[in-house]
């Protein structure tokens, strides 16, 4: 990726289906297809939004079993198509910086997708602004959470498929 990663801030998640990347990639920036596989079950997306060019919203509503709703607003950086989706906490739609809120802990997300002989290799990395919001973003789960969802997207996409 060209990228200096640094294990204190960021983190890292490899994932392979036999899925083709174009499959992976309809499910990580169709907001309908979205919906239905980026939060680890029991919890749902209610909402999503997503523009898929440098300065465009991707928005998401998570929903706890019991109901309440947790809007995340974000902006992308990066569309390669099949390949790459970049986006981060850090800006509103637009790239406006964003004021934080005290409990967040703002972060940059890198998917990238790899063609690998029988399928897709699915590399999503997290960049945090220091340790403490790595250390949020690890106690949330990171890799249960986010391995917990990628095998949901499988799921969904081989039945789409």
């Amino acid at each position: 990726m060209g990228m200096n990663l640094d294990p204190t801030l960021d983190m890292t998640l490899i994932k392979e289906t036999s899925l083709p990347k174009e499959a992976v990639w309809r499910a990580l920036t169709e907001p309908e297809l979205l919906k239905q596989w980026f939060c680890p079950k029991p919890w749902t997306v209610a909402e999503c939004d997503l523009e898929l060019w440098p300065g465009g919203r991707f928005y998401t509503v998570m929903q706890s079993p019991e109901g309440d709703q947790f809007p995340g607003e974000s902006c992308v950086l990066e569309v390669m198509e099949n390949t790459r989706l970049v986006w981060t906490t850090d800006f509103l739609p637009g790239f406006r910086p964003k004021i934080s809120e005290p409990e967040s802990f703002p972060f940059t997300a890198i998917i990238q997708l790899d063609s690998i002989e029988g399928g897709t290799r699915y590399t999503a990395t997290l960049l945090h602004a220091d340790a403490a919001g790595r250390e949020k973003h690890a106690a949330m789960g990171f890799d249960t959470g986010w391995g917990a969802a990628f095998d949901q997207l499988v799921a969904l996409m081989t039945v789409a498929e």
